[in-house]
């Protein structure tokens, strides 16, 4: 598996098993050509099965090739084992049981990405998998490192934020994404959207914003607040654009400059990254989906001056297939340094990237550690 970087987001958007290069086919005369010519850019597009062996096979294959008037064509592995064929053990082997459960995976995002109103139950997307429910389960989360039912709640949050971003109002926006009832949702809205609905959708508007300016050894520094906590942070070289970042964040909310009440708290941040306050903890006001939190609690707990690697994260919250899901909840934190995502770090140690720049997750690193170090030498001296 290559590097992991941060981004943002909550989920991949899909899952293949096909290539780019494949596009071209589609009809069986292309078809034949690629189990004629062993391309193996059409594998995992289709399959192709012989009536002679009952065996399927990938168009790359390298058996001698059958007779076309033998050769049937399937669009999935589930497909051609519905149809009384067995996997070439030559092409596919142990990569057979590996391509069904991702075609189990894709058919069951997109069941759960048609359902408008009502979530399909794990036994209906089993029963349209072909997999156990308990099977299905395990190898949607290992996938895509949700659940069914968690993969389509963030898809229904996300319908919602989009209907509510393009002025909906709230009742119909509710409805349109798929929730019948509002009472659930408002008393989900803290964890969810950061605000209540109504808020979000009108960008913050009747919401008032705190924030504060303040040079820091990373640059300067913003930090804005909610009554309820912290709900954006920021690092920079140019205050202007901090404070343009916050705005556009929150377009619709009263927001203020407020020194003297967000003091105490900018102390404390300064304090944190300066090695006097190595255990943070302040109040938030954040957005995050159900595996999101599971992220960043899991971020939180690793000790300062450490680092974890995204599949070691993945493995902390019991979805040990789900790195780069991990690697985008990092990159959606909007609390940087109180959520230490810094701490977060490709295979081997290496810096993947950081919402404000590699160079500042390195310099942060390397301080936390030489502070960790020193303070290790004076227990010793």
């Amino acid at each position: 598996m290559g590097e992991v970087t941060e981004e943002a987001g909550p989920m991949p958007d899909s899952i293949s098993t096909g290539t780019p290069e494949s596009n071209h086919i589609t009809d069986d005369a292309q078809r034949w050509t690629a189990v004629q010519t062993r391309d193996a850019t059409a594998d995992g597009v289709f399959f192709y099965a012989v009536t002679t062996t009952g065996i399927y096979c990938r168009p790359s294959c390298s058996s001698r090739r059958p007779k076309r008037e033998n050769v049937r064509f399937y669009d999935s592995a589930a497909a051609a084992e519905a149809g009384g064929y067995r996997a070439c053990r030559k092409c596919l082997g142990a990569d057979a049981a590996e391509t069904r459960r991702l075609e189990a995976v894709e058919t069951a995002c997109a069941l759960l990405d048609a359902a408008d109103e009502t979530a399909p139950t794990l036994d209906d997307l089993a029963d349209a998998t072909g997999l156990s429910p308990y099977h299905l389960q395990r190898t949607f989360k290992a996938a895509t490192g949700v659940t069914p039912r968690q993969y389509w709640d963030t898809r229904r949050l996300g319908r919602l934020r989009e209907n509510l971003k393009s002025g909906e109002a709230v009742s119909p926006a509710l409805y349109g994404a798929g929730y019948g009832s509002s009472s659930r949702l408002y008393e989900k809205a803290r964890g969810q959207l950061g605000m209540t609905p109504a808020t979000y959708g009108k960008g913050g508007r009747g919401a008032v914003i705190a924030f504060t300016l303040a040079p820091s050894p990373l640059g300067q520094i913003l930090i804005a607040a909610t009554e309820s906590g912290i709900c954006f942070l920021a690092l920079g070289e140019d205050a202007g654009r901090l404070e343009g970042e916050l705005r556009e964040e929150f377009p619709k909310a009263e927001i203020v400059r407020d020194d003297d009440t967000l003091g105490r708290i900018t102390e404390a941040v300064i304090a944190h990254l300066e090695g006097r306050l190595p255990d943070i903890k302040l109040p938030l006001d954040i957005q995050a989906t159900a595996f999101q939190r599971q992220v960043w609690e899991a971020l939180m707990e690793v000790p300062y001056g450490e680092t974890r690697t995204y599949g070691e994260l993945a493995h902390a919250i019991g979805k040990p297939g789900a790195p780069r899901a991990v690697g985008r909840a990092c990159g959606s934190n909007r609390v940087a340094l109180i959520i230490p995502c810094h701490r977060a770090v490709g295979a081997g140690g290496s810096l993947t990237g950081y919402r404000w720049g590699v160079p500042r997750k390195r310099r942060l690193l390397e301080e936390e550690r030489q502070r960790l170090g020193m303070e290790s030498l004076a227990e010793a001296g």
